[in-house]
């Protein structure tokens, strides 16, 4: 959420009980109230699990980590998230955070400000891929947005008694004053230019804010709010004919062949279902009738398991993957976690000097291999190995990397690696590269949160520069970036 979204992250928090007649709400061992200009949370340490979660839940303060600190008394969390401890002993602890007042609570969104954002929090909404494999949109009551070329027109139904609907999103920073909608015959609508991907968004009528009671997609963002999720799709699932039939299901790569997901929507001529695809190659099937089916107008296909095909479909420019020599190999095939692992789909071609095949995948860091006749070796040209281990590595391939890590200092040091939840934090993975005063690393990442650290000739330290970060299992430590280009 944007700058101005933040702002109103916790006004379905506060009113929950501002709109009481008192702004106060206290249980047995359980405070919730506004003291001395300061949100004031007071909790006893003895809670009941159910009972601490319904309080959790209740005020929507998934994000402090409350049972966490309670266990570990650790307050890191609280610290970023802004809160200050109060108290807090063996049965009890208190925290607080400032809160800005306000005449006006009916524009809580513009009086309501937290400290202690964390860093790059606009990018928990990016509207583009985010590690995401598909979307698909399921609406009730009202067909999907409208959608011309480049300009998707959101529709707010009913309503009718509103005198001014404002539409708010990721796509516009939560602007609660940026786009008013029109009023139709039958309700609201707005028309907002979109590219492809993933977008959060909420109505405004009259001032209260409100998800899309028609759109079935709804996700919390981690901080105790709730929107509605679009996917503004850039692919066509088209089935022709089969008509008489009852229904048509579309399952592929992109949701773990799951067959009962994706419901295609009948036509005058056949099937059809508008989703959103991420970057790289995905494979697909129709399923009509319990039976599974290629698609019949798509010519491009790999083999599968069953001795069948899958129909392909691609977003990106290919990569190409070589591998020299074992020009004697009846045999190669490419397998990474691009494609699940599986051994039966991309064969390779032989050239004069080895092996070759050009494969779309997405901007990200992937894990491969080769199979050579039957044996499984990773890529003698690619320096970049999940583990030191041979007969466990793969080989690490990073395609379109967007963000460079640096390590100050250690000039001396003989060996420095980056390791993080982008590598299963593996030790020796990914060597740094000595420049100018310190060490640097390219790697591809996903808008969000990362964690990491640095490995100094086989020490782990966090980032020096960095002031963020959570305390982990072994109670040393991880660095925390929120990314976002």
């Amino acid at each position: 959420m944007g700058r101005k979204g933040f702002r109103v992250l916790i006004v379905s928090v506060l009113l929950n009980f501002l709109a009481n007649s008192t702004l106060y709400a206290q249980e047995q061992g359980r405070v919730y109230t506004i003291k001395n200009g300061k949100m004031y949370i007071e909790l006893n340490k003895d809670l009941p699990v159910a009972s601490l979660d319904s309080f959790i839940e209740r005020y929507e303060l998934y994000d402090l980590s409350l049972k966490s600190f309670i266990k570990t008394n650790n307050e890191d969390t609280l610290k970023m998230r802004g809160w200050r401890l109060e108290k807090n002993n063996s049965l009890s602890f208190a925290i607080s955070k400032p809160l800005i007042g306000s005449e006006d609570l009916n524009n809580l969104a513009e009086k309501i400000l937290f400290a202690g954002k964390p860093p790059g929090f606009d990018v928990l909404f990016p509207s583009e891929n985010n590690g995401l494999a598909f979307g698909a949109n399921r609406f009730r009551n009202k067909q999907p947005f409208l959608e011309m070329d480049s300009v998707t027109r959101f529709y707010l139904r009913g309503n009718e008694k509103a005198n001014r609907v404002i539409l708010a999103g990721s796509f516009n920073n939560w602007d609660p004053r940026g786009l008013q909608m029109a009023r139709t015959d039958s309700g609201w609508i707005a028309d907002v230019k979109l590219g492809p991907g993933k977008y959060w968004y909420k109505f405004i009528a009259d001032g209260r804010w409100f998800t899309d009671n028609d759109n079935q997609l709804r996700e919390n963002d981690g901080m105790g709010n709730v929107n509605s999720v679009y996917y503004k799709p850039n692919y066509l699932f088209r089935l022709e004919g089969y008509t008489d039939v009852k229904k048509v299901f579309v399952a592929g790569s992109f949701n773990n062949w799951n067959e009962k997901e994706l419901l295609m929507q009948r036509t005058a001529n056949g099937w059809q279902l508008p989703v959103y695809l991420a970057g790289g190659t995905h494979t697909y099937r129709f399923i009509i009738n319990g039976r599974w089916m290629a698609d019949p107008s798509n010519p491009d296909k790999y083999p599968n398991e069953y001795k069948e095909f899958n129909s392909v479909v691609r977003f990106g420019k290919p990569f190409i993957f070589r591998l020299k020599g074992y020009e004697n190999a009846q045999k190669v095939i490419l397998t990474g976690n691009f494609n699940g692992w599986r051994k039966d789909e991309l064969f390779m071609t032989r050239t004069d000097s080895g092996w070759v095949l050009p494969y779309t995948i997405g901007a990200g860091n992937y894990e491969y291999r080769f199979v050579v006749d039957g044996k499984e070796i990773t890529d003698p040209a690619n320096p970049l190995l999940t583990s030191d281990d041979l007969k466990k590595a793969n080989s690490y391939l990073i395609v379109d990397p967007n963000h460079t890590f640096h390590l100050k200092g250690f000039t001396e040091a003989k060996n420095v690696f980056l390791s993080g939840d982008f590598n299963g934090f593996s030790p020796n993975s990914l060597p740094m590269k000595r420049e100018g005063d310190g060490w640097v690393f390219n790697i591809h990442l996903t808008r969000g949160k990362h964690i990491y650290k640095f490995v100094v000739d086989g020490n782990w330290i966090r980032d020096p520069q960095n002031d963020y970060w959570e305390q982990n299992n072994y109670g040393t430590g991880d660095s925390v970036i929120w990314f976002g280009e």
